[in-house]
């Protein structure tokens, strides 16, 4: 079958694409600004694909049209396609249909840590021999590709509540029908889908009714939101995970920035993970990932040794180079809660160094003002920052950073940013750079500015 995929340069449409490939069908596709990672893993896999959405691509003839959630009508390829009565399916449909269907579906579901989450149980597995199809929104380092078939029975899967298509306003992860489905944590976020976060407990519900009860559910015990989503309905067993007190627990190490710490499966010691990963939401990240892999049948003790091989995923946290004794962090942090996680992980990792945060405002929930309260507080162990906002923000981006005075900084241009960096950074400094984008790729200039003040 000739499958096209709209949308195909996207972390999931991409991940689509290699497992449509794989399962013996025939794949073109298009996008818009199509770039590393993504262009590097569609050129490695041979797959045609062409920049832009212009009608005329649809006379390949396609057999099917797989619309990625990012376009919408109006579009000329997609007027086109309606026009001329092609079939066409969303990518989460397609993937339930054609792959899901037969397979022990492991969901990982959350506002935070499913791109690492993810990546941990699908490494688990892997590990374990157990050679797992997966989908997920990032690169993992032991794999360096986004997404697998695999072999049967099991299947890793990153699922997010944004909605499915222009066509389909569910969340996409209600299409996925998990018998394993992990609850990571639960705030409001996508305000340009959802008004409130009783809306998003709304679609994390209708998930959970698809849960067998032979199945399992692994939920963040200290959070309040995933409680009163279970409280609405839910016809699974649970596992909690949680620092302390829950059935997988941990215990850092003190001193260690969270690099090594001892997991307790239902209070009894399992091993101690030892690997190159900061903070505490990581711990929380593996808790989940192992209780999850229990359920496929591995041994808490394997996953711990799995673990402790884990090598992260890209732009998370990842070291993009050094110059100048400065050391520059790509992070894919862009929600206050996950900012301030970064932040305080690599304040733990590295004392009384100077930290500068650099913020590109570029997710619609945060464009929109909806966490402005949060913001300073966000970056408020870091020594300083330094946020990018459009001009026409709309709102006022100084007043929401006021409390840090002195330490805040803001402007509406990549040049701004890399003028004020360049007449305050020294060595010694740590710069974390935190975008869910490329930053107009800020951080090979800024390694180009510091280098050309070396001579190198």
């Amino acid at each position: 079958m000739h499958v096209h995929i709209l949308g195909i340069a996207g972390t999931f449409m991409g991940g689509i694409a290699a497992i449509a490939k794989a399962a013996g069908h025939h794949v073109t596709g298009a996008d818009r600004n199509v770039y590393p990672p993504m262009s590097d893993q569609l050129t490695a896999l041979g797959m045609d694909f062409m920049q832009g959405f212009d009608a005329d691509q649809l006379d390949l003839r396609p057999d099917v049209v797989i619309v990625g959630n990012a376009l919408s009508r109006g579009v000329p390829v997609i007027e086109e396609m309606l026009n001329r009565g092609l079939p066409y399916i969303s990518g989460p449909q397609w993937l339930a249909e054609q792959v899901l269907r037969d397979r022990h579906v492991i969901a990982v579901c959350g506002t935070h840590g499913k791109t690492t989450t993810t990546s941990m149980l699908a490494w688990i597995l892997e590990h374990a021999g157990l050679s797992p199809g997966f989908l997920i929104g990032g690169v993992a380092a032991n794999f360096d590709v986004t997404a697998r078939l695999g072999k049967a029975p099991y299947f890793v899967i990153e699922a997010d509540e944004y909605d499915t298509a222009f066509f389909d306003k569910r969340a996409k992860f209600v299409h996925y029908r998990p018998r394993t489905a992990v609850l990571n944590n639960l705030e409001y976020d996508h305000a340009d889908i959802y008004p409130d976060v009783a809306a998003i407990r709304w679609q994390f519900n209708q998930l959970l009714r698809s849960v067998p009860a032979a199945g399992r559910v692994i939920v963040n015990a200290n959070d309040s939101n995933l409680a009163a989503t279970l409280a609405a309905g839910c016809w699974t067993p649970t596992e909690t995970f949680a620092l302390s007190n829950a059935d997988w627990s941990a215990r850092a190490e003190p001193g260690t920035a969270h690099r090594r710490f001892e997991v307790l499966a239902r209070g009894r010691p399992a091993g101690v993970v030892d690997w190159p990963l900061l903070g505490e939401h990581n711990v929380m990240n593996a808790l989940a990932a192992i209780a999850a892999a229990n359920q496929a049948g591995v041994e808490p003790a394997h996953a711990v040794r799995a673990l402790s091989e884990f090598r992260g995923v890209r732009r998370r946290m990842e070291i993009r180079g050094a110059a100048d004794g400065v050391t520059i962090y790509d992070d894919f942090a862009h929600h206050p809660t996950a900012m301030r996680a970064s932040v305080r992980a690599l304040r733990e990792s590295v004392g009384n160094a100077r930290i500068i945060a650099v913020v590109e405002m570029r997710s619609n929930t945060m464009k929109m003002g909806v966490h402005r309260e949060q913001l300073a507080e966000s970056v408020a162990d870091a020594d300083l920052c330094w946020f990018l906002a459009p001009a026409d923000l709309g709102w006022e981006l100084s007043a929401a950073l006021s409390m840090l005075g002195e330490r805040a900084h803001c402007t509406s241009t990549l040049e701004g940013v890399l003028e004020g960096l360049g007449q305050l950074l020294r060595p010694g400094d740590q710069v974390l750079i935190m975008s869910n984008g490329g930053f107009g790729g800020l951080h090979a200039k800024l390694l180009a500015q510091l280098n050309a003040r070396t001579g190198t």
